[in-house]
């Protein structure tokens, strides 16, 4: 019967230490967990900025297409009135050289 109860003792002892361990244990884990959501929290969160980055990004190249474009339609209406112009001065070149 002693035997028994120092065996009982001994395993009661031993369960607590384990219990005491593991809720020391558990709370680690707790705390790496609070860790991790913080850090995914900080992640969510620059993943949103850079999408925001990113869409800003793509309405610049947007406009600058378009001004691009816009660039180009000039220049080349530039170039067609040089043109025109440089007819025309061949013409009164030649009408002037015939007379």
């Amino acid at each position: 019967m002693i035997k028994i109860v120092k065996l009982s003792t001994v395993v009661l002892a031993s369960s607590f230490m384990v219990a005491c361990a593991s809720t020391s244990d558990i709370d680690r884990l707790q705390s790496n967990i609070d860790s991790l959501s913080t850090k995914i929290n900080s992640v969510e969160s620059k993943t949103a900025e850079i999408g925001a980055k990113a869409d800003q990004a793509a309405t610049n190249a947007t406009d600058a297409a378009a001004n691009a474009a816009a660039a180009t339609a000039a220049a080349n209406r530039a170039a067609a009135t040089a043109e025109d112009t440089n007819r025309k001065l061949d013409r009164m070149l030649n009408k002037a050289m015939m007379k």
